[in-house]
Formats: C-alpha cells, structure tokens, sequence
C-alpha cells in the first residue's frame, strides 16, 4: 500500500469560485473523495499552504513518512528556488501537476522551475492530472 502526499500551494484552496474557465467548479475537496475512491487500497493525504515555507517543511517532512509526492506549487512553480532545492534533496519521486496547461497561458508561466527537479510534469489535464501523476507513482513501484 502506497501512502502519497498531495501537496497543493498557493490559491488551490479557491477550486470551484476562482478563475472557473480556467479551473473548473469543483472543489479539490470534492475531488479528493474521488481520488481516494480510485485508489482505495492506497492512502492519500492532503496538505495545502499559501505559505511557501509550508511546502518545503511539508516536502522535507514527507521522508519517512510517504512514498512520492504529488505537488501542485501553483504559483511558485515559476518562482521557488527554495521548493525546487527541497524536491531537489528529497529522496522520493515528485510529480508535479498543473490544472491548466501552463505553456497557453502567460509568457512568465510557462516554465516551471520546480518541474525540472520532478520525475515528471503533468499540465492541462484538470484535476485528472493528480489521477495520472498517482497512476505513474504507482506504475513507479512507490509503496
């Protein structure tokens, strides 16, 4: 059984009321109940911050305790040195996932800083991009 952490960042908390043609109506809470569902023999925890602090001490706190990490860094994926020298050190595979797809959007959002550090990136799937970057956790061998 697989313990994998969803580590969502800043403004995630906002799913279902912020910028909907972006990101859908639906809640990540709403979401999770889904997830979990599909991965029933497995556990999924959630942590989500604004604070960027909060990541990383929830990234360095996932040694030991989880098998990957699924992260959504929102919007310090383009701007965290900090969170990428944490996936950087950790000893556990990193998916990072983006709801929309990032290289549409902003010149300034099309490269992700942390991404480079990940075993993979996911953009542009929705919330199904947490589904996919379990499945390819999983696929990973992580237990």
């Amino acid at each position: 059984m697989a313990h994998i952490l969803v580590l969502n960042g800043p403004n995630l908390n906002l799913l279902g009321t912020r910028e909907t043609e972006l990101y859908g109506t639906r809640s990540f809470d709403d979401y999770l109940v889904e997830l979990r569902s599909t991965f029933s023999g497995h556990t999924i925890d959630l942590v989500q911050s604004n604070i960027e602090g909060e990541l990383i001490n929830a990234l360095q706190g996932a040694i030991g305790n989880y098998s990957g990490v699924v992260l959504n860094a929102g919007g310090f994926s383009h701007t965290s040195v900090a969170i990428r020298d944490t996936i950087a050190w950790l000893s556990l595979p990193v998916v990072e996932v983006h709801i929309s797809n990032i290289h549409a959007r902003e010149e300034f959002r099309e490269r992700s800083i942390t991404g480079a550090k990940c075993v993979g990136v996911i953009t542009g799937f929705g919330m199904d991009g947490y589904r996919l970057a379990i499945d390819h956790l999983l696929t990973r061998g992580v237990k």
